[in-house]
């Protein structure tokens, strides 16, 4: 799923674990 984040913060914690690692990659490529 795409979503337009370009210019919003993303907060993630716990992003050394794969799971978070993962997510905070995807918000990343979203523009987060």
């Amino acid at each position: 799923m795409r979503c337009d984040l370009r210019g919003k913060v993303a907060l993630v914690t716990g992003a050394a674990g794969a799971i978070g690692s993962s997510i905070a990659k995807r918000l990343s490529d979203n523009g987060a």
